[in-house]
């Protein structure tokens, strides 16, 4: 994928994540004759795959993979094709990428409540293919993996310092950061950023898992569309309705200060402390590091920040 947008930590991070997306969902799904789910960039449907499926629908905000699971369903496979390349923007504003993760992680958990039922009674497909949709790509891949790694790594670990209570070093570090680097595999020229990566991750955890909560129980956010504002958007809309020079741009600190991150930043500041003070372990040297990267969040410090005007 060929992303055309600055060169900023924001960018990095989003492109380790898509590049697991990209190499490792769909082309190893696409390698394997498994099921993968379509994105909007850069794919190609036949018509006669669409209309047999059903059609696009608007029952959830990610009616790309909607129409990817029916079309499974029907018998339809998808090809990935790792040597084309397209131009995208990825959104450079933490505010924006806020929102789209929201969407992408409340829309799947939303899909999986509505077509779960439709996935198991389905007669075209075989068990194991059931299964696989059911589980991995939905349960574990959409939705467990956000809650295990927002409530494992910012709730569990710190409150098992106030606690006492002892976690395996193997379960705490040594399976995570296997994990992670796997996933990371796909974009080497960012390894260097794995560490901060794994951080990044861990705040927008929080996100997304109360996004799949919203979309898994249909609360009043689950349709909640709000358009993925670029970098190359917002500083268009901007030179539109500019104002004279003579006057200085400003900041909607609105759009800046994220409560929820200051929130979790003070209270796993309170966990390091105590760790440091009576604890018997050394987490105070990983939570400390998450309390500086949940206030860089907390203060909009992420992305390139486009001034109010």
């Amino acid at each position: 994928m060929a992303v055309n947008s600055d060169e900023c930590l924001l960018t990095r991070m989003q492109e380790m994540s898509l590049d697991y997306h990209f190499t490792v969902e769909q082309e190893v799904g696409s390698a394997t004759h498994a099921f993968f789910g379509f994105n909007g960039t850069g794919g190609i449907w036949r018509i006669g795959a669409i209309n047999d499926a059903g059609g696009w629908k608007d029952r959830t905000t990610v009616e790309d993979m909607d129409l990817a699971v029916r079309a499974g369903l029907k018998g339809w496979k998808f090809l990935y094709l790792g040597d084309l390349q397209v131009k995208s923007e990825l959104p450079s504003t933490f505010k924006a990428f806020r929102f789209q993760q929201h969407r992408w992680s409340c829309g799947p958990a939303n899909l999986f409540r509505k077509m779960v039922m439709e996935i198991a009674r389905n007669k075209r497909v075989t068990l194991f293919k059931k299964v696989y949709v059911i589980y991995s790509f939905f349960f574990v891949r959409k939705i467990i993996a956000h809650w295990v790694t927002f409530f494992f790594f910012c709730l569990v670990l710190p409150l098992s310092i106030l606690a006492d209570v002892h976690i395996p070093t193997w379960g705490a570090i040594y399976i995570p950061c296997i994990i992670t680097t796997l996933n990371a595999v796909g974009t080497p020229r960012s390894v260097h950023l794995l560490f901060y990566w794994i951080l990044f991750e861990n705040v927008m955890a929080l996100h997304r898992t109360k996004a799949a909560f919203i979309g898994l129980f249909e609360s009043k956010r689950a349709n909640e569309w709000v358009v993925t504002e670029k970098l190359g958007d917002a500083l268009k809309n901007k030179s539109k309705d500019s104002k004279p020079a003579s006057k200085k741009p400003r900041l909607n600190l609105g759009d800046r200060v994220q409560v929820h991150e200051l929130a979790f930043a003070a209270f796993l500041f309170f966990c390091g402390c105590y760790d440091v003070l009576y604890g018997r372990r050394i987490y105070f040297i990983y939570i400390f590091l998450q309390v500086i990267t949940f206030t860089i969040a907390g203060f909009g410090y992420i992305g390139t920040i486009v001034p109010s005007s």
